[in-house]
């Protein structure tokens, strides 16, 4: 079966306080999204890359690509408002019969081991989230107050989350509502059962400043990212 991956990158820099979108700020002497387009094409050499952008910054990615001597083959595409009209864009005029992976463009540490699991897992079950197990203690904030809650109840997402075409393009024929945050959400609220598998630590967002420091550290330890 095909496999895809829309890697949607929208940002505009705003939480990163910095004029240039977090997605093309420099990691490891590359912009962000370069180091996460290469490492699906290092889980699959034949795997379709679609990078979804915000329209005014489509230019300056095919720049940074010339300067960079970036010539991994990908699709780009237009982005919506949000995040929900960005994949629905992003995975338009792809076929049924396929998998689809939809990644953060500023989660350039996912291993290619996370990517492997979600889409075994997808081919087997329809869908697969990637998710890790929270160490710290929670407390849940309340109208008279907070308590504490059991952490092992609860975990956190990543990307990529990878499903069969058929059920991600219909999920992305609904209308956007405010709780559609990541891709599961939108497919789960057509009734189907989510599939979580483990990801990996090092699978961070990268969001504010500091984010670049941990990658660029964690890059410096392990040299097969």
């Amino acid at each position: 079966m095909e496999k895809i991956v829309v890697i949607v990158a929208g940002g505009t820099g705003k939480r990163m306080n910095t004029a240039v979108p977090k997605q093309f700020l420099l990691l490891k002497g590359r912009p962000v999204l370069m180091h996460s387009l290469d490492v699906f094409h290092r889980f699959d050499k034949f795997i379709r890359i679609i990078l979804v952008l915000p329209v005014d910054f489509i230019e300056s990615w095919k720049n940074l690509c010339k300067k960079y001597d970036f010539k991994l083959i990908h699709e780009i595409k237009a982005g919506g408002r949000n995040r929900f009209e960005s994949v629905k864009k992003g995975i338009t005029n792809i076929p049924d019969e396929c998998l689809i992976a939809v990644h953060d463009g500023v989660r350039p540490l996912v291993s290619i081991s996370t990517i492997n699991r979600c889409f075994e897992q997808a081919m087997k079950s329809g869908n697969a989230i990637p998710c890790m197990k929270i160490p710290e203690t929670l407390r849940k904030i309340e109208s008279h107050g907070n308590i504490q809650v059991d952490r092992k109840n609860y975990r956190l997402i990543q990307t990529p989350q990878v499903f069969k075409g058929s059920v991600l393009k219909s999920a992305y024929r609904q209308e956007y509502r405010e709780h559609f945050t990541d891709d599961a959400s939108v497919v789960e609220n057509l009734g189907y059962k989510i599939h979580l598998v483990e990801g990996n630590a090092d699978n961070i967002k990268i969001t504010h400043q500091h984010d670049l420091i941990i990658a660029e550290a964690i890059m410096g330890k392990d040299l097969s990212i």
